[in-house]
């Protein structure tokens, strides 16, 4: 769950002390000096502070880097991040910034990785037959590649591989596991847009309407932070629960009769 970014909070006049080269900002941030000057004729960021010759960055050209790294983390293409950017004015503060990174922070990490079969083989711990990697596929732990050379595929993360070999393991046919992961897939979409919805009316919008407080930005971030941990655990123990609840009524509904009586 992520909420839309919208930004109007403005950034106060940086010290020349708080003034980095590209050199150092790239240091910074992680990016290189060429991605930076993309991004910046791309009016993704502002313009640097002249000194002489010298393009001088401050606080809220770093945290609105950082913020466009985090969109490119979540697989936003370059238009796509146009786009959001469009909301957020250049001169919105680094702290406002730094909040709409919290915000789209992912509540679990996924790195795609584009490995040959031999690769696979080894993140998955074994051999795989084709059979298996199409299995794979289908509960979408994995993507085949297309091209004339060797096969590829693209991981999407670890805790999917994991999660999919489990199943290949269990013994139970893959159409069952397809169809489980079709279901999980339709509801925990539905739930998070609909949790999402409720975060954006009842949190983002009143801050908003408030005019931004500064007061309330670090607050709101560290809240959001925990709202993660424990909306995951309420998902897990509610579904636990509701799966308890559907095994006594199908037990009742029947009389017991799948019980054995001896």
């Amino acid at each position: 769950m992520s909420a839309a970014i919208d930004g109007s909070a403005m950034s106060p006049t940086p010290d020349d002390g708080d003034l980095l080269t590209v050199d150092q900002l790239a240091e910074r941030t992680g990016m290189s000096v060429r991605t930076i000057r993309f991004y910046a004729s791309k009016g993704l960021i502002p313009a640097p502070r002249l000194r002489g010759r010298t393009g001088l960055y401050d606080a809220a050209h770093r945290a609105r880097l950082e913020l466009i790294g985090e969109l490119t983390g979540l697989g936003f293409t370059l238009a796509a991040i146009e786009r959001q950017l469009e909301r957020v004015p250049l001169e919105t503060a680094p702290e406002e910034l730094a909040l709409q990174r919290a915000l789209l922070t992912p509540w679990l990490p996924e790195v795609d990785e584009e490995l040959d079969r031999a690769g696979l083989d080894r993140r998955a711990g074994r051999r795989l037959s084709d059979d298996d990697v199409t299995t794979l596929e289908r509960l979408g732990a994995l993507t085949r590649l297309p091209g004339d050379g060797p096969a590829t595929v693209r991981l999407h993360g670890a805790v999917a591989l994991g999660s999919a070999l489990e199943a290949l393991d269990s013994g139970l046919p893959p159409e069952l596991w397809k169809r489980s992961h079709d279901l999980i897939e339709r509801h925990t979409a539905a739930l998070a847009e609909d949790l999402m919805t409720l975060f954006q009316d009842e949190v983002l919008q009143p801050y908003r309407d408030r005019g931004r407080p500064a007061d309330e930005r670090r607050r709101l971030a560290a809240a959001f932070s925990r709202l993660k941990p424990i909306t995951l655990q309420g998902v897990v123990a509610a579904f636990g629960r509701a799966v308890n609840r559907a095994i006594r009524e199908r037990v009742d509904s029947s009389g017991g009769s799948d019980r054995h009586e001896g």
